[in-house]
């Protein structure tokens, strides 16, 4: 067994990079959607930018840019509702881009049998494109830019937008960009691993980092690096498992997240002990 061959073949090292490129900047949101209580907004909006993708496709247009159109349009609807109802956020939420993710089905069906986006649905790493290499390395590069110049700003909005306003922060603008950030990830991720299972990246690398520490810039770093981790090691087993690569991602960062609560389990037992 070669266990280089990962690297020997293009169609693969494009895989390696394209997973990267995805996993890092979905790993370094990841502990503010959990702080935040946001889990669900990328599921959310994952869903939601299909009746975009379609009606990009039916336009001619490129399918990232109908993609993040139809995600941050459903996130402002739901914001609106929200201002506007007594129904819950989370509740609008659900609605919203449940709806938004039938309506994108329906106009999947209606485009006839020859029709068939289930790639972005559910990826094909091991056939990126060009193209979608530099979608992810501009995202990936805009992500890390604004988090390594903001993340403070954006911390204390997650744990208190109020003593976020009261210290001068845009609070608005920082809500909204952070929408845009995990919109611009899901948009990174169609032609990679797929809306289903960006899902994953986005909210379980920063359950390990919540996990292994109690500092929120380590949990940074814990949390981006946990994700790349899992984006190689996903891509390289899936070699020899045969196995779909962005499903062995997934899997593999679902272990480490077991790995790391059972370790979290250890430390409390041992911490009751001592007591």
């Amino acid at each position: 067994m070669d266990l280089l061959l990962p690297l020997q073949l293009p169609f693969l090292r494009d895989a390696l990079l394209a997973a990267v490129l995805v996993a890092l900047p979905c790993g370094l949101l990841s502990p503010y959607l959990v702080l935040k209580g946001w889990g669900l907004i990328g599921d959310a909006i994952s869903h939601a930018v299909l009746p975009g993708v379609a009606l990009a496709y039916i336009l001619g247009l490129p399918l990232i840019l109908g993609a993040f159109a139809a995600g941050m349009g459903s996130a402002w609807l739901t914001g609106w509702l929200d201002t506007r109802s007594r129904i819950k956020r989370d509740t609008l939420m659900g609605v919203v881009f449940a709806g938004m993710f039938a309506i994108g089905l329906v106009m999947i069906a209606g485009m006839g049998a020859g029709v068939h986006l289930d790639h972005i649905l559910f990826g094909n790493l091991l056939g990126v494109e060009p193209h979608e290499l530099r979608t992810a390395l501009v995202v990936a590069a805009i992500v890390v830019g604004t988090v390594a110049l903001r993340w403070r700003d954006l911390l204390l909005h997650a744990f208190d937008p109020a003593h976020a306003r009261a210290a001068g922060l845009n609070v608005a603008l920082l809500h909204h960009g952070l929408i845009a950030l995990v919109a611009a990830c899901v948009v990174a991720a169609l032609g990679a691993v797929g809306i289903v299972l960006v899902i994953a990246l986005l909210v379980t690398p920063g359950a390990i980092g919540s996990l292994l520490t109690r500092s929120f810039g380590t949990m940074l770093l814990v949390s981006a690096s946990s994700a790349a981790l899992a984006a190689i090691g996903g891509v390289w087993a899936s070699v020899f498992l045969d196995s779909a690569p962005a499903a062995t991602i997934v899997v593999l960062l679902t272990a480490m997240f077991l790995a790391a609560l059972a370790w979290r389990a250890a430390r409390s037992r041992a911490a009751l002990r001592e007591e």
